[in-house]
């Protein structure tokens, strides 16, 4: 079959795609959005049709769950479940498995990151008690969350997707329980498999330099004030103080030139910036007995301000610092804070906070502290009040590691919350209404009853998720309308699956997990579902086995920390490296298979 020159264009458009989808430089939802462009330019999307994808009814769904979830965070409602269900003294296995058990109920109404956020802290006092490496408990949880997003229509962004090519089709959406039963089997297979093997074959690694459960050595950036102790003493002397609270002095910094490894008989002199490695626990205490204060970024001058550009922020004085205390919070993957560097935040000006470390893996940084953009999976320290602290996680979606009791801030809120979303479910699943109605009725429910307020409600949408399935649909409408789709299906059926219903579903399922892995999975699942479709009528078979194989598919990321938000989450508090992910998960996906493609044939036939 030759291709015609549209068909080449798309083809382009979509290896081009994934290709930047794979290498990461770009943020997901550029890259959507320059794929939907290109389409536009050579023709391939209608330019009035363009932007018909924000109004998709998927987008619609995932921008108003994502909203409920925000509800039930705030709320506490998540907290209440955790208090009662998670075990108080049993051992590892039982514990885990009830962790994961929680993560997956919670994941198949709600948000899968904002489920692993809720959680992680209780993950780690978790590993605390059971005397086990956090990466033991966090990693379970992770996929815990990862399994139970497949089970329900809204778990999970590539179930509203395939659910859309389902009605494209002529075959109507799939409901919101059409996904249970084989999403319940894979998930309790995959829990029962992790709670009593799984977790022993995580590696046992701690972020360097932590004892029970910190964060490993950070890198800070102390200067020395005009009346500090250090003036005049050498950095021998120096090292030698910082010895006894476990730090040291990595690099210097002098009249703005960086000078690594200086020699130890180098004088310290006013002014001079000192690059300490330190743990959280010792680095107070290091930083007061040789005199040294935090340095501040000097944030850029506003229009008509008065702020001194060339001197550092006024330092804390002692009454202040009492009121303050230091946390330490994990960066989550739709954080404001990614991509920007501590001077672009200007934490201290705006927010009344000083980002005093990162961790990034358990490894120093070899950057200044104040220039480093921060990545998704960092921990920073941060010093604040209270109040500026819980500001801070609230603002840029950070999780905060340190013990938290399980609270309930409004009973009566967490309630209403939880009755709404259950209504809206309960009206999607007996078919009174679709569920983008559903579930933006529930919004306004939230809204009415201030679960959430109103200047807060498009804070709670993950706005590049948004645009990123909204620009891939009419991409995605392209390959089907050009009769790319049809020619990739026949591609894969003429030389690999050999005419077989059976392979080609496998097939299907290997292909887009493996793609899942190392790019976002609504992506993933947009670019398969017209393949999966063309499949199923070259076969003259249903294509409801194969949407759901691409559903499965794409939910399913465990061979890396790239390819779900919750591994790439989990990366710095358990100090894991980017191959220790394949070692429970190569097992893990190989058991998906195993247990789906039996069912898919028995639920829906082919």
């Amino acid at each position: 079959m030759d291709l015609s020159v549209q068909q080449w264009q798309i083809l382009a458009i979509l290896l081009v795609t994934i290709g930047l989808f794979l290498w990461g430089r770009w943020r997901h939802d550029l890259v959507a959005l320059s794929a939907l462009l290109a389409c536009v330019l050579l023709g391939l999307v209608n330019s009035d049709n363009a932007f018909i994808g924000f109004g998709h009814p998927a987008v619609i769904t995932v921008a108003c769950v994502l909203i409920l979830s925000s509800g039930l965070q705030t709320t506490g409602a998540v907290d209440l479940l955790a208090k009662y269900t998670l075990p108080k003294s049993s051992g590892p296995t039982i514990s885990i498995g009830v962790l994961m058990t929680i993560g997956a109920l919670l994941s198949s109404f709600m948000n899968n990151v904002g489920a692993m956020a809720l959680l992680m802290p209780l993950a780690i006092q978790l590993s605390k008690r059971l005397e086990l490496t956090p990466g033991k408990v966090l990693m379970p949880l992770a996929f815990g969350t990862i399994l139970g997003g497949m089970s329900t229509l809204i778990g999970t962004p590539p179930n509203l997707i395939v659910s859309g090519f389902r009605s494209q089709a002529g075959l109507g959406h799939f409901g919101m329980f059409d996904f249970t039963i084989i999403g319940v089997c894979v998930a309790a297979v995959g829990i029962t498999f992790i709670a009593f093997i799984g977790w022993h074959w995580v590696p046992k690694r701690e972020p360097k330099g932590i004892k029970g459960f910190e964060s490993g050595s950070y890198l800070t950036e102390a200067i020395v004030p005009e009346d500090s102790a250090a003036i005049g003493k050498t950095l021998g002397i120096i090292g030698q103080e910082l010895d006894r609270h476990d730090a040291q002095v990595v690099s210097m910094v002098r009249n703005e030139f960086r000078v690594f490894a200086p020699y130890p008989n180098r004088r310290i002199l006013q002014g001079d910036i000192l690059m300490i490695e330190a743990e959280p626990a010792s680095l107070s205490g290091a930083l007061t007995e040789i005199g040294l204060e935090i340095q501040q970024e000097n944030p850029p001058k506003e229009p008509g301000g008065e702020q001194d550009l060339m001197g550092p922020d006024k330092p804390l004085q002692k009454e202040e610092l009492a009121q303050t205390s230091l946390q330490e919070f994990v960066i989550l993957p739709d954080s404001l804070l990614i991509g920007r560097s501590a001077r672009e935040v200007q934490l201290s000006r705006r927010y009344a906070l000083k980002l005093l470390a990162i961790s990034r893996q358990g490894r120093r940084s070899i950057k200044r502290l104040r220039w480093e953009k921060l990545q998704a999976g960092d921990l920073v320290l941060v010093q604040g009040n209270p109040e500026a602290l819980t500001g801070f996680a609230n603002t840029f979606s950070a999780v905060p590691l340190a013990n938290r009791d399980i609270r309930i801030p409004n009973v009566k809120q967490a309630a209403f919350a939880a009755l709404i979303m259950a209504t809206a479910i309960l009206a999607t699943a007996v078919g009174l209404t679709s569920a983008p109605v559903a579930f933006s009725v529930a919004v306004i429910g939230y809204v009415v009853t201030d679960i959430i307020p109103l200047r807060k409600l498009y804070d709670a949408i993950d706005w590049p998720v948004i645009v990123l399935l909204a620009c891939l649909m009419p991409v995605a409408a392209a390959m089907a309308s050009t009769g790319t789709a049809y020619w990739l299906a026949s591609v894969l059926l003429e030389n690999v699956a050999q005419g077989s219903p059976i392979i080609a579903l496998t097939l299907m399922l290997v292909v887009t997990m493996t793609l899942s892995d190392f790019m976002n999975n609504a992506a993933t699942a947009a670019v398969m579902c017209p393949i999966a479709v063309s499949t199923a009528q070259q076969l003259s078979a249903s294509p409801d086995p194969f949407l759901m194989a691409v559903a499965i598919g794409a939910s399913c990321s465990f061979l890396t920390p790239i390819g779900h938000q919750n591994n790439t989450l989990i990366l710095g508090p358990a100090g894991l490296k980017f191959g220790d992910y394949w070692r429970i998960g190569l097992p893990m996906e190989i058991l998906v298979v195993l247990i789906s493609i039996p069912l898919l044939q028995i639920v829906w036939p082919l």
